[in-house]
């Protein structure tokens, strides 16, 4: 489980993550990551929202891909630079995906955006 500093919870902060001008996207048929930094945040522990919507299926489904995310998503949190947002989208996709399909996608798209925001920075 993610500690909650490292959770977002706020819907401004899953927009700011989001639709910020400086955001970056990567996806894939999966998954979309989207991450954002911003100044105010600059020294705060980096923090994850993940969105499942109900394309992806039922509430037993959507609640197991959400977790199978976050088990990933607490491995690579060492990885991530202070102050960055992610917010991770799953696709219809994610229903049938494997727990390796999902960790190898996540860590993939994760690194990519990461990289083209440091880049951009």
């Amino acid at each position: 489980m993610l500690p909650a500093r490292h959770r977002l919870r706020e819907r401004s902060d899953f927009a700011s993550a989001i639709r910020a001008p400086g955001a970056t996207r990567a996806g894939s048929r999966i998954l979309v990551v989207h991450a954002n930094v911003t100044d105010s945040r600059a020294g705060l522990p980096p923090r994850v929202g993940f969105v499942v919507s109900r394309a992806v299926g039922n509430a037993v489904v959507r609640n197991r891909t959400k977790r199978r995310l976050r088990a990933v998503f607490a491995g690579e949190l060492a990885g991530i630079p202070d102050g960055v947002d992610v917010v991770v989208r799953a696709q219809p996709a994610a229903a049938t995906a494997t727990f390796a399909e999902l960790s190898e996608a996540l860590k993939l798209l994760l690194h990519k955006a990461i990289r083209r925001l440091e880049a951009s920075v």
